[in-house]
């Protein structure tokens, strides 16, 4: 299986970055240092993720997102894997 994620990946079906298979294998994003587990979207190259703005949802019913900017490192979360050393290789 590919070991390389893309540059942008998003849980949103109706949007052109969603990736069924990547997202089923699972998916961690360590940003800024920090493990974030509601990231609806993410970008390495640009530096940012998107989150859900609390309970908010727009006019179709999906939540409303913020972006914040930052240091993005994404990995496959697999059983014994340890987040860190995913994100040094």
């Amino acid at each position: 299986m590919n070991e390389t994620l893309p540059d942008r990946l998003s849980v949103d079906p109706q949007s052109p970055f969603h990736d069924a298979d990547l997202l089923a294998r699972g998916i961690g994003i360590r940003f800024n240092g920090e493990e974030r587990t509601t990231v609806e979207e993410y970008c390495v190259s640009e530096g940012w993720i998107r989150v859900a703005a609390g309970k908010a949802l727009d006019r179709r019913g999906r939540p409303m997102t913020v972006k914040i900017k930052g240091e993005v490192v994404p990995y496959f979360l697999d059983a014994g894997a340890d987040p860190a050393s995913a994100a040094t290789t």
